[in-house]
């Protein structure tokens, strides 16, 4: 009879303990509600790319004769002015030929004027009947084959005496020599393509980057943006410029589609070379103290049975949202209610309000449950639950 009291009384004790385990020892997790304020800050969004530093004008100069280069008389970096004699070629040849054309078209002329003469003649005689028809016919064929002589002549001089110009090469614009092709006694030959002797910069305080935009970004980037550049000769500086140009026309390589964009960029301490890489950002959006809230905030759906457990109530949660707006959740004292919003422009994790939210006004951007707190050792687990921190595997 005692053995079966003791068998009773230890049954009890455990049930007991075991009811305590389950109810009392395990202390539930907390629900926090994670609230913001409306801030005012700076929005900003950015494309990254690559580009090359050029001048914004640069000039090939050739040569449109054939001949051995006779003269240079400017190098590397001079500078140079509109005008200004660069480079001469021999002559010899270009002279002789000019001294032929001249007495090609002396004998043209010489002839044109006897069968101006004769024409004039034969055809007195022509008009009194003295003379046949064949006659007449041979003189004013004459005539006119001796005037389309000296015409031909007289446009065989005018294009020799511009070739023996274009022997005298002058720079066409104000700059500086960036290049230079040739060298004194070499011979360059202009056939189907001018020859390039010198390429002059316009102005090297004004320079370029041409950049090569992806084209997922290159639907945010428009004229007058405002670019960062760096390149690898001046790590530590930035340098400035405007977007003035999107073009058009797509590059592929490797599969990969880039458009060119044209950034200007003032260079007046000439740090800034012909062929740098240029590490560009290009700023798509930048706003000045705009109002905006988390961006999850606009995302939040509010769980009515896990905010009630904190003691605050949800209302309206059935009211719409009208077109062109997005709700958000707003806090006030213990009740959140919902606020149709109109949104501006996003940058990183935040976004704009353009409208329906007062810049007091406390928004709900999620709950947060705090974890379970470790339970007791030699308490029951389930076994789909994870082993916390520390504790032994069984």
């Amino acid at each position: 009879m005692k053995k079966r009291i003791i068998l009773i009384t230890a049954v009890v004790v455990v049930a007991a303990v075991a009811v305590a385990v389950a109810t009392g020892s395990s202390d539930k997790g907390s629900v926090t509600l994670e609230t913001a304020r409306v801030e005012h800050i700076a929005i900003s969004n950015s494309v990254t790319a690559t580009g090359t530093v050029e001048p914004v004008t640069e000039v090939d100069v050739g040569t449109q004769v054939s001949g051995i280069i006779d003269k240079l008389y400017v190098d590397y970096n001079d500078r140079v002015v509109a005008g200004q004699l660069i480079a001469e070629m021999d002559k010899v040849t270009l002279q002789a030929e000019l001294e032929s054309s001249q007495a090609e078209l002396a004998s043209c002329k010489t002839e044109y004027e006897y069968q101006t003469k004769n024409y004039a003649r034969v055809k007195t005689l022509y008009e009194k009947e003295l003379v046949s028809d064949a006659e007449y016919d041979e003189a004013l064929y004459n005539y006119e084959r001796a005037l389309n002589a000296y015409r031909q002549a007289q446009a065989a001089i005018v294009k020799v005496k511009r070739n023996l110009t274009y022997a005298t090469i002058t720079s066409p614009i104000d700059g500086v020599v960036i290049s230079r092709a040739v060298e004194e006694g070499q011979t360059v030959a202009a056939g189907f393509e001018t020859p390039t002797l010198f390429t002059i910069a316009n102005d090297l305080t004004r320079m370029r980057v041409i950049a090569d935009v992806d084209e997922a970004d290159i639907g945010q980037v428009a004229d007058s943006q405002r670019v960062e550049f760096t390149v690898d000769a001046y790590p530590d500086d930035i340098f400035t410029g405007t977007v003035e140009q999107v073009r058009l026309e797509a590059t592929t390589e490797s599969s990969v589609v880039t458009y060119e964009v044209v950034i200007t960029a003032y260079n007046p301490d000439l740090k800034l070379k012909p062929g740098l890489t240029a590490n560009v950002t290009i700023f798509t959006l930048e706003k000045e103290n705009v109002p905006a809230i988390p961006t999850k905030a606009l995302r939040f759906v509010p769980d009515t049975e896990m905010i009630s457990k904190i003691g605050m109530t949800v209302e309206n949660t059935d009211t719409q949202a009208r077109e062109g707006s997005r709700e958000v959740w707003v806090k006030e004292g213990n009740v959140i209610s919902p606020r149709f919003v109109t949104v501006g422009s996003a940058g990183g994790d935040m976004t704009e309000i353009t409208g329906g939210l007062s810049d007091t006004a406390e928004v709900v951007v999620g709950l947060t449950a705090e974890a379970d707190k470790a339970v007791p050792q030699g308490a029951e687990r389930s076994p789909f639950m994870p082993t916390p921190p520390g504790g032994e595997k069984k």
